[in-house]
């Protein structure tokens, strides 16, 4: 187990403020529903009430390739992962879209692409096929977590206040799901969703593999590093550690995604309380998030529908937490 300093609560002065000061609105009590609840997490985030509107919104879309992939897991063929982060840095991906829109940054971070590359955080070329050998060696899944960290801490040394860590990786969902297994004691059918848009022949390929990742995943159940080094990847350790950092550095994060939830359920058990600084966006359609949801005890901002797991849902809810930031501020009291 990694050694990590504690996790700082959210300030509770402030969510006490927020609270209080709901109550005092000329509103009638309760009608404002999750947009309140938003504020109030927002403002005990800052240690401030009312919270001040987010000025830096980022979305880190951590990229990497799976050897997985070569299995028909996914609707993609291996090594498409390149294509999709070249459409985000050419602004026509649904993230930079959207993004555009919500006033949120993108940057895109290459840790493990089936290609060449020369980004400063990659880890190496492509993870392990994880139904017959390990994703990554110690030194990888320790560096690969480490690469997150420092992401982290660039964002928030750069003025990020609230963070978006995303995913962008062909077959990246099958080791996700393995880990959601494995953390929450449940069976492979349980946990395998439609991912890419795979059919009926590539829902049972995606099955087989986890469960014979699974099979190799669970003697390390109760060491994350070691079920990201077995079942994971470089893109899954990166967010882990991102998670974490996250948390440690007091920034609120805005999860999305069946790929960022399971690292998110891996950082929590590396890093207790770090869930506090966390809001779940938006409802997957994957059935292995309502595993995430149930046990971090988040419930989505959004239902949307959306399968994307590169920030797409995220950045739709921010908009949400800059109006409740404004409720706060703006409204008159009664």
């Amino acid at each position: 187990m990694v050694d990590l300093p504690a996790v700082i609560a959210p300030d509770v002065d402030a969510r006490r403020a927020a609270v209080a000061r709901h109550a005092e609105l000329d509103v009638p009590a309760g009608a404002l529903g999750r947009l309140a609840e938003l504020g109030v997490w927002l403002a005990a985030a800052q240690g401030a009430c009312p919270p001040r509107p987010l000025a830096r919104p980022r979305v880190v879309v951590i990229a990497g390739d799976h050897g997985i992939a070569a299995a028909g897991v996914s609707a993609y063929a291996p090594g498409d992962t390149a294509r999709q982060v070249a459409a985000i840095r050419e602004h026509t991906a649904p993230v930079r879209v959207l993004a555009s829109v919500a006033g949120v940054s993108v940057r895109v971070v290459d840790v493990a692409l089936d290609a060449d590359g020369d980004d400063r955080h990659r880890v190496r070329r492509g993870s392990g096929r994880i139904d017959r050998e390990d994703a990554l060696s110690a030194d990888e899944t320790e560096k690969a977590f480490d690469a997150g960290r420092a992401l982290a801490d660039e964002e928030v040394d750069a003025g990020a206040d609230l963070l978006v860590p995303a995913s962008l990786g062909v077959g990246a969902t099958t080791p996700a799901a393995t880990l959601v297994a494995a953390l929450t004691s449940t069976e492979p059918v349980a946990v395998i969703g439609r991912g890419s848009g795979i059919d009926d022949a590539g829902w049972m390929r995606k099955a087989a593999a986890v469960r014979d990742a699974l099979r190799r995943a669970r003697p390390h159940v109760r060491d994350p590093l070691a079920l990201l080094r077995v079942a994971g990847g470089a893109d899954l350790a990166a967010l882990t550690g991102f998670c974490v950092q996250s948390a440690l550095r007091r920034t609120p994060v805005l999860l999305d995604g069946l790929v960022v939830g399971a690292a998110a359920l891996l950082a929590d058990e590396l890093a207790k309380g770090a869930r506090e600084w966390w809001i779940y966006a938006q409802r997957s359609p994957d059935p292995a998030m309502a595993l995430v949801e149930e046990h971090l005890g988040l419930a989505p901002v959004l239902d949307l529908g959306v399968r994307l797991g590169d920030g797409t849902g995220a950045v739709a809810a921010v908009p949400l937490l800059q109006m409740a930031a404004r409720l706060l501020a703006e409204t008159d009291a009664g």
